[in-house]
Formats: C-alpha cells, sequence, structure tokens
C-alpha cells in the first residue's frame, strides 16, 4: 500500500516504522516544513494518508487531503467541536473519505466498550456518582484527551443522569 504521513513527530515516526516493517511504502511525509507537498505528485499517488498532528492544523490537513482526492486516516483529536459537523458533511455529501479515531487501541476500544456497559449499570444507583480522572506523561499536548473526551461522551449516552462533561465532572 502506498501512504503518505501528514505529521512527523513520535506517531508519525512509529507509523513509518511500522508500515516499512509490514512491506508498504511511504510514498510522502508531510510536517510543517514543507505543506505544498499537498499538490504534490507523490502526495496524490497515495493510496491512503495518515494524519497524527494538533488540533491547531488538523482540520487544515483534512481539507488539504480532501481537495487532493486522497482517502484520510486521522487520529488527531480537539478539531470536532469546530468543524465535526462540516467534516461530517463533506464525507456524507461529497464523497470524501475520512476513518477517524480518537484512539485506535485495541485496548482502549475493549475499555470503551466496559465503560458504556458500566454507565448502564449505574443508572440502577442514583446513590452513587460518577466522576474521571486522567493522568498522562508530561509530553501529552491535548488535556483533556481525545480519549478522555470519547470515553465521556459514552458515559453521558448510556447515563440518564448525565448530560454534560467538564474536565473529570458529570453534570
Amino acid at each position: 500500500m502506498k501512504i503518505a504521513l501528514i505529521g512527523y513527530g513520535k506517531m508519525g515516526r512509529e507509523i513509518e516504522r511500522i508500515a516499512l516493517d509490514r512491506g508498504h511504502e511511504i510514498v510522502c511525509i508531510i510536517d510543517v516544513d514543507n505543506q505544498e507537498d499537498f499538490d504534490s505528485a507523490a502526495f496524490k499517488s497515495a493510496d491512503v494518508a495518515i494524519e497524527f498532528t494538533n488540533p491547531m492544523v488538523a482540520y487544515t490537513n483534512y481539507m488539504k487531503t480532501f481537495k487532493a482526492g486522497v482517502k484520510l486516516v486521522s487520529g488527531s483529536t480537539g478539531w470536532m467541536a469546530e468543524h465535526g459537523e462540516e467534516v461530517k458533511r463533506l464525507c456524507t455529501e461529497s464523497g470524501k473519505t475520512l476513518f477517524w479515531s480518537s484512539n485506535f487501541s485495541l485496548g482502549v476500544a475493549v475499555f470503551s466498550a466496559v465503560n458504556k456497559y458500566l454507565a448502564k449499570i449505574m443508572n440502577r444507583f442514583p446513590a452513587y456518582d460518577v466522576t474521571m480522572s486522567e493522568t498522562h506523561h508530561v509530553h501529552k499536548l491535548d488535556a483533556p484527551s481525545g480519549t478522555a473526551i470519547t470515553l465521556a461522551e459514552g458515559i453521558i449516552e448510556n447515563l440518564d443522569r448525565k448530560d454534560k462533561w467538564v474536565k473529570g465532572t458529570f453534570r
């Protein structure tokens, strides 16, 4: 598979290593210093672009990738509140392709399913409250993380007495 990488930090380098180990080809790497490469033939030749950047640039990267006609996988978080509806509309009405998750870890997917199930159970115990706390390494750029936001949304969807979450506190 021909892969373009958008963002060449820790995740970008790890994705490159894994992709090459699995026999894929990295046809283009775009980072802050070569944004013009979104228009390159190499980028447009990719079967898929994989994007892990930050909330400040993720949306712009999506628009440039969509314009180039390249399918996109992204794990960037923090952009959905402002641009989520527009990106969903582009994918559903304009045929753009985005596969997005706040976390691609199998362990987090299992934890998320358990989290939702426990929230449903908690509906039967109104005398007990639900809270969430998140701890990260010192290099974590976004707080709360996209994973924490997704987990909180899973609780809100399944716990009738909660309709809002603000940095660890459900209301």
